[in-house]
């Protein structure tokens, strides 16, 4: 025992000793090397690239390729009886019904529609924070689309001579429809109606508007496309010039995992619209427009998903129903557009 004390001290004492030599050589050393060495000390003082220049590179690209088919486009379908309308100044004819003038009123506006192609349904785990201070993780389902502005707008234009122009005392022109190229305001809304049995009417029904998430936006650009800026549903609200397209992302939480069937609605795709003024809605005194339903016209995409509640995955999800169009325009959830 009394070996092992002294020895162990005596290592003990060799180690300091050692170390204490080559701290004091090293300190003679350093100021006799090169200034090649100093170099990485002051290289760490300059500072770090701009971020603005990192984020400027991520925008531009170089963008990753995607296989054939994985962006699926929905065609173009602006209609020429779009452009106008009919419908009884109810207002006036509530104030005197005599006004034949005020019956069949023809209303026209231009018509326009952006090119809309998106990639299949996904999902990604995201930690949420919470009000309480504290992050839970979340399934994301989310949906990258891409809008264009074709350019193509529908005018209609009172410039067609009629052939018997020649009788009228007001000398009238028929409209005609005139194709103009314009940028067009984009205001986005998606939508999920999703139900837990494959036959309609049947199970329950719910309905998710999509949420802003911006903690997951990093996460899903950096699986898709790194270098590839997505906006979110408030900012891609602004002007699309003609021939630019802007890639955007929706994204939805809490989505009930029972759910096997369920339809995306986009809204704000065109400016279509319809109104109907219900059969005595409107009484002298009221409001302007009381009892009026705007239709807007809505894309609908349909999707289902044969897979169970306790494995929610994206493989499993399908683009169109059976025994129902992949996609079709409405007038929104429970509503028609034709």
């Amino acid at each position: 025992m009394q070996t092992f004390k002294i020895n162990r001290g005596y290592y003990s004492m060799v180690r300091l000793f050692t170390f204490l030599a080559l701290a004091t050589f090293s300190a003679w050393l350093s100021p006799t090397l090169p200034a090649q060495d100093a170099k990485p000390a002051a290289e760490a003082a300059k500072p770090a690239p701009q971020k603005a220049d990192a984020e400027k590179g991520r925008e531009q690209g170089p963008f990753r390729k995607l296989a054939p088919y994985v962006l699926t486009k929905i065609p173009q379908e602006t209609e020429v009886n779009e452009t106008f309308s009919q419908h009884d100044a109810v207002e006036l004819l509530a104030a005197d019904p005599k006004y034949d003038w005020a019956k069949e009123i023809t209303y026209r506006h231009q018509i326009w529609q952006l090119e809309f192609e998106f990639k299949p349904m996904r999902m990604i785990y995201v930690d949420i924070p919470q009000s309480g201070g504290k992050m839970q993780r979340k399934l994301i389902w989310y949906m990258i689309y891409t809008v264009k502005n074709t350019g193509k707008v529908l005018v209609p234009v009172q410039d067609q001579a009629l052939p018997y122009e020649k009788e009228l005392t007001d000398k009238q022109k028929a409209y005609v429809i005139k194709e103009e190229t314009q940028p067009i305001r984009f205001f986005p809304e998606f939508l999920i109606e999703g139900s837990n049995r494959m036959k309609e009417g049947d199970g329950f029904a719910k309905i998710y508007p999509d949420r802003v998430i911006p903690i997951a936006v990093g996460p899903i650009q950096m699986r898709e496309d790194p270098k590839r800026k997505l906006l979110n549903t408030v900012e891609m609200c602004r002007e699309v010039a003609v021939g630019e397209t802007l890639w955007g992302v929706a994204t939805w939480e809490d989505i009930d995992p029972r759910i096997v069937r369920f339809s995306v609605y986009v809204t704000g795709l065109t400016n279509a619209y319809r109104w109907k003024d219900a059969p005595g809605s409107y009484k002298a005194g009221d409001p302007i427009g009381k009892g009026r339903q705007l239709i807007k016209k809505t894309l609908k995409l349909n999707f289902w998903r044969p897979g169970d509640e306790y494995f929610e995955h994206e493989e499993a999800i399908r683009y169109g129903i059976p025994g129902q169009p992949d996609y079709q325009w409405t007038g929104g959830p429970g509503l028609k557009w034709q």
